[in-house]
């Protein structure tokens, strides 16, 4: 990895492109758009694990100035992206492709949210960790078990045991 910004950019236009193929297919080939969807809700969950668990505490540790800042308006507006894709797989697990609203807020809220990662976090970070802080975090990416953001549309036992309390 060169820099914080290509690797995650490239990553977000990879993410953009399965949602892209899924919302193509929706309606005329379920199977294989909830095969896109699945494939797009692991590669963003990846991508906010990474985020979360390696990127953001590296930079608040090279960059105490800048905590809790803009790594805390990141991880407010993951929050965010996880209700819609809530709401969004709630639908494909049951078969329904009435979710466009939810997409199109999803989509709103991803636009805005990479162009404030690329263009102001991301440069950032690369100023923050230099190359070498830069090779720790791909190694440390690399350390995470796929189990921290693999997902599926079968079972959901924590989202279960979590209704079963409200």
């Amino acid at each position: 990895m060169k820099s914080v910004s290509d690797y995650f950019a490239h990553d977000h236009d990879q993410i953009d492109g399965f949602f892209a193929e899924f919302r193509k297919l929706k309606r005329g080939d379920p199977a294989l758009a909830k095969q896109k969807f699945k494939e797009f809700l692991k590669r963003l969950t990846r991508h906010i694990v990474w985020e979360e668990e390696v990127l953001f505490p590296a930079f608040e540790k090279s960059a105490p100035e800048m905590v809790p800042g803009p790594t805390m308006v990141m991880r407010r507006e993951h929050r965010e992206i996880k209700k819609y894709l809530d709401l969004i797989h709630d639908k494909i697990r049951v078969k329904n492709p009435e979710s466009d609203e939810a997409e199109e807020a999803l989509l709103s809220l991803l636009e805005s949210h990479n162009m404030k990662e690329e263009k102001i976090l991301y440069p950032a970070i690369d100023a923050a960790l230099g190359e070498e802080g830069i090779a720790r975090i791909e190694e440390s990416m690399r350390a995470i078990p796929e189990e921290k953001y693999a997902c599926c549309c079968q079972s959901h036992p924590a989202k279960e045991a979590a209704r079963a309390h409200d």
